[in-house]
Parts: structure tokens; sequence; C-alpha cells
């Protein structure tokens, strides 16, 4: 059964990587969440997906030279006419603090291939098991290294590799480095590919998925979840392809 996890929160319809994207995905049903994670000035594991607060939000400058005081103030909602109140960067802990309401996965994408916020795997896997959710998280990345890091630290918590680009058979590559499932870009891979993964015991996640025609393919090919920023939309879709079987 492929499950659904809502990339950045619902973020087709709510500001992306805030409480309220999170929360309206489980509302409306979402399996799952996707988050990213940066530090900032003051250590602390902050939830936003660029290097720069100048995109998602009304301020400038790098995460990792503001404290999460003024983080806070910041609005992550404000290009979204239709959302009147201020929307805050979450922390992961605000986050977590959440999950332990509800019953959803979370996969929580460390971004630092460009930046390497030393420590980071550490503070993440102490929060996560601080709040006993270390069987509903998935840790992933571009940066390899990193979670190959986080598995050592936490071997009870799944990694999955981030594949922007077609890696020679994936699965071999996936159990090499302890790696339960990957997250390929869903463009990146011939289905007989992720066929093949599945066949050899690997979870296969596709990013980011928001066509219909392109979930359809992979709920009918039987992926074990997708990363979309429309989770409605997926559900849909779901709902009409287990009908049509």
């Amino acid at each position: 059964m492929t499950i659904i996890f809502a990339h950045r929160g619902y973020s087709v319809k709510y500001p992306e990587n805030t409480m309220l994207a999170f929360q309206e995905a489980a509302k409306e049903g979402a399996d799952g969440i996707e988050l990213d994670v940066q530090l900032s000035k003051d250590g602390e594991v902050v939830v936003i997906h660029d290097e720069k607060v100048n995109r998602t939000t009304n301020g400038k400058g790098y995460v990792k030279d503001l404290t999460l005081e003024e983080l806070r103030k910041l609005d992550a909602g404000h290009l979204m006419k239709s959302i009147t109140k201020k929307q805050p960067i979450p922390s992961l802990r605000e986050v977590l603090e959440w999950m332990t309401t509800n019953e959803i996965i979370c996969n929580i994408e460390l971004k630092n291939n460009v930046l390497p916020y030393e420590g980071m795997e550490e503070k993440v896997i102490q929060m996560v098991r601080e709040y006993h959710l270390s069987k509903r998280i998935i840790i992933s990345s571009f940066n390899h290294y990193s979670i190959v890091k986080s598995y050592r630290i936490a071997p009870e918590i799944e990694i999955a590799p981030l594949l922007g680009n077609a890696v020679y058979m994936p699965w071999v590559y996936a159990q090499s480095i302890r790696a339960k499932g990957i997250h390929p870009k869903y463009t990146a891979y011939r289905s007989d590919i992720l066929q093949s993964t599945l066949e050899n015991g690997i979870e296969v996640r596709p990013y980011t998925v928001n066509k219909e025609k392109d979930m359809e393919k992979l709920f009918e090919k039987g992926s074990s979840a997708i990363i979309t920023d429309d989770p409605v939309l997926a559900l849909k879709v779901k709902h009409k392809s287990s009908l049509g079987k």
C-alpha cells in the first residue's frame, strides 16, 4: 500500500514548512510529512528549506546568522495573502512535540549539503529519542555521509538517501549504507529500476510528485510512498486507483 508524505506539509495550499502546513496535511489524511532542518546561530534545529530566509519569509540573511528568537519573529506565511495570521518558522522540537499527539510519520531532511552544520545529526537524534519517536522518523539527505553518520549514532532510526540522479542498481547502494529505502527524484529512474529496487527489499519513496498521471503510475507500480506538495490530490488519486483494481 503506497503511503503519502506531504512535502514540506500541505505546501500547495499553506506556507511550506510551517506548523499550519503540517497540521492541515495531517487533518486531510496524509500518512506522513516531509520537512527540512538547518541550525540557527545559537545552535537550535529549525525547520526551513533554504539556507537563507529570503524566499520563504519577510526577512533577509542566512539561517545560520540568526538566533532562534530572531527567526521566530519572521513571517513564513507572508507570501500567501489568504493567510492572515503570522506563521513563524517552527523549531524541530515544536514539530516533534506535536507528533506525540498523533500517529504521523516524519521524514526529516538534513539540509547540510551546502553548509556543513557541525553536530546537526547528534542534535536531531537526541531530540527524536527524547520524544520516543525513533520508529516514526526517517532521516534523509543529499549528504550521504551525514545519513551514514546518523545511522552509526542511531541504528534504530531509518535512513534514506536522496537521489537527484540515477544510481546504478540503487538497491545495492542502499544496502551498502544500511538504508532501508531510497528517495529518488521521480523523473530520474525508469519504472523497471524502481521495480527491481522494491523486489530487493528497499522502499522507494519518489519526490516531488504533483501530477495526477505520475501519481497514478506510481500507485499502479506499488511504490512504497510518494512525496507530494498536494496530499489531497494524492489521496483522491489513490482512492480512485484502489477502486479501479
